[in-house]
């Protein structure tokens, strides 16, 4: 059940590259850089040294590496290292920390780095949800555990007026079937796409699931888009419920996860109701005509309206 502030410049993409290993190049020699002295060399580039702290703390962020793979993992990675190591040293050369945009860049990652890092701290407070709270989660959501399905879904982008969107709905309803529907697309000369796709329950938007578990095979719904509106049509659907005790350590994450996410929101919400803000320019124009911002929602995606069940296209 996943933001930085843009620069004011757009570098090359020879510089993008260069700049991508001076970033990791710096970063992981502080990383490593405090504690040199009871870590062991991995490899002397010129007057520096890589050490293995460096190389596993790269090897920490690969997800889903085996333990069999760890050696030849790290030996690529040590390569890899000893690149940004020359590449830094080069730049060291070139004094291309002077330079402005790199500046500018190196900066950003900074904050961002900073940022997130705060933002971690402030959800290591967030207390794991317990056992009578992971039954009450799992008992609440059937249709993504006990009545779990995995279904197959046709979907067509159209592009549309919103004066349109009513005769599109009623001439959905009318069709006997999903052909006869792009038929009328066709005759209408109105643009669309299409494409097939098959998703587990935990794999469609939380605030549509249940819509998805109301319809039978063969219906379909309408839903307004910024660019028109997308019709889905459940072609198939099988069941493949998941039990309480397998469904357990998801659930449990995704609980703690939640939690996290509230802890920062609201530290956040905190943190700007304390500061001074002011903005300037025409960014003050925006900020009092803009609304208040709303917190997001969990997921995005398809949804119908409450009672929507669907239109028949058996």
């Amino acid at each position: 059940m996943n933001p930085s502030l843009p620069d004011t410049f757009i570098p090359s993409r020879q510089g993008s590259r260069l700049l991508a290993v001076l970033v990791s190049a710096l970063l992981l020699a502080a990383c490593g850089g405090g504690e040199k002295g009871a870590s062991q060399t991995a490899a002397r580039v010129n007057k520096d040294e890589i050490t293995v702290q460096q190389i596993n703390f790269v090897l920490q962020q690969q997800r889903g590496l085996k333990p069999e793979q760890a050696d030849a993992a790290s030996r690529q990675i040590l390569e890899r290292l000893i690149d940004q190591q020359l590449a830094q040293q080069k730049a060291d050369d070139l004094k291309l920390d002077r330079d402005a945009r790199v500046v500018q860049q190196l900066e950003a990652a900074r904050r961002e780095i900073l940022a997130r890092a705060y933002t971690e701290k402030v959800g290591e407070a967030a207390p794991k949800p317990t056992p009578e709270e992971i039954k009450k989660y799992y008992d609440e959501k059937p249709a993504l555990f006990r009545e779990r399905r995995v279904y197959s879904i046709q979907e067509i982008a159209i592009e549309a007026t919103p004066a349109q969107l009513p005769e599109l709905r009623d001439k959905l309803a009318a069709s006997a079937n999903i052909n006869e529907f792009i038929e009328f697309l066709k005759a209408k000369e109105l643009r669309f796409n299409g494409n097939q796709a098959v998703r587990a329950a935990e794999q469609l938007p939380l605030n549509s699931l249940d819509t998805f578990a109301r319809m039978k095979d063969g219906q379909a719904l309408i839903v307004p888009t910024a660019t028109g509106a997308q019709v889905v049509v459940l072609a198939g659907s099988r069941s493949q419920p998941v039990g309480e005790e397998q469904a357990r350590p998801a659930i449990e994450q995704y609980l703690l996860n939640e939690r996290k996410r509230k802890l920062v929101e609201d530290d956040v919400k905190a943190l700007r109701a304390a500061a001074k803000l002011e903005y300037v320019g025409k960014f003050a124009e925006a900020a009092a005509s803009a609304p208040a911002p709303s917190a997001p929602a969990a997921s995005a995606g398809l949804s119908a309206p409450d009672g929507n069940k669907g239109t028949d296209l058996k």
